[in-house]
């Protein structure tokens, strides 16, 4: 079973060297220093005497500086660490999200992840937009979910995004798994909780929903890709990339590896299906993950292939979330799913 996180994160910054201990955290913390980033309240109450949001500092040297004294892994314990995705310009997404699946105070975010064993998190970088920077400050101040990334919010960085995600959240928690999630999906965390928790036989997994497609090399469409020289005519199979999670095994050999070792494309999805094939993984195809409605067994819907998402989240989240399929339905409805996913 797994044991459950506490109403804390870190706070207090950290630096470790890589050759101290076998423990592959250390590898993930040379990359990062985490600090507390504020202290919330709302109508001067204090929501939670150690808040969830941290700020996640990006060490931006190469160099590895030796040390000799052991570092505890303490990081808090969870099966599952959810980080949706989110952007400045998705206040709207959020509001819309905080309204369904995703609580929208710590005590029910807290009530939440014991349910499910899952953490979860908003995962943001950061803008020089003083005034969007003071409105995400006040943001995190009354909702306490957030970690934020010392990264350029910026869509053309996505797949640096998506790595310093997964190192920041490395260095958090202590997972099963690592879910990156979009903040325009509408997801059944119960469900997800489900699947991740089926035993594996195989250490390294890559779950989503794959696909594989035409590389697009005219410069107007917006899935274009530069590199196309690279990759064919055809993508490798690969995951959708709204959702889908890599195991702990996966993530701390992304971790220890340093940034400028990795290949980067200009699609996230792509990049990490490019990571994936490096690497010695279980490609896990589970359809239920890119559902186009809510039934009895899907686990994050969204409008494939429509839209990269849900096509107007905001009104499509509340809209599904009204809808008795998409909530009332029991997550164990029959003896075929149960053996599909325990």
């Amino acid at each position: 079973m797994p044991s459950f996180p506490p109403k804390s994160l870190f706070n207090a910054r950290q630096t470790i060297s890589s050759r101290t201990s076998s423990l592959l955290v250390l590898a993930s913390l040379l990359f990062f220093g985490i600090i507390l980033f504020l202290t919330p309240s709302r109508n001067g109450r204090c929501l939670n005497r150690n808040p969830r949001s941290v700020r996640v500092l990006w060490d931006h040297g190469t160099a590895v500086t030796g040390g000799r004294n052991a570092v505890v892994d303490d990081r808090h314990k969870v099966m599952a660490f959810v980080g949706i995705q989110t952007g400045f310009g998705s206040v709207g997404r959020r509001q819309s999200l905080r309204k369904t699946w995703f609580p929208s105070d710590p005590d029910g975010l807290q009530r939440l992840e014991e349910a499910t064993g899952m953490a979860f998190r908003f995962v943001i970088g950061r803008t020089n937009d003083r005034w969007k920077m003071s409105a995400l400050k006040r943001e995190i101040a009354e909702y306490d979910d957030f970690i934020q990334l010392d990264i350029e919010e910026e869509y053309s960085k996505l797949p640096y995004k998506t790595l310093a995600f997964f190192k920041a959240a490395y260095a958090l928690f202590k997972a099963e798994f690592y879910v990156k999630a979009d903040d325009d999906i509408y997801l059944r965390p119960d469900r997800l909780s489900l699947l991740l928790v089926k035993e594996r036989s195989h250490s390294q997994t890559y779950i989503g929903c794959m696909k594989k497609g035409p590389v697009f090399t005219d410069p107007k469409l917006k899935w274009y890709e530069p590199l196309s020289n690279l990759l064919g005519k055809e993508y490798f199979l690969h995951a959708y990339g709204p959702i889908y999670a890599l195991s702990a095994d996966v993530v701390s050999s992304l971790v220890a590896l340093r940034n400028n070792s990795f290949r980067m494309f200009s699609n996230e999805d792509v990049t990490i299906g490019a990571w994936m094939l490096a690497m010695n993984v279980k490609h896990e195809n589970i359809h239920e993950l890119c559902a186009p409605a809510c039934t009895s067994t899907s686990i994050a819907v969204w409008d494939i292939p429509k839209c990269s998402g849900l096509c107007n989240p905001e009104q499509r989240m509340l809209e599904l979330h009204q809808m008795d399929s998409c909530i009332q339905t029991p997550t164990r409805e029959s003896d075929d799913y149960i053996r599909k996913y325990t």
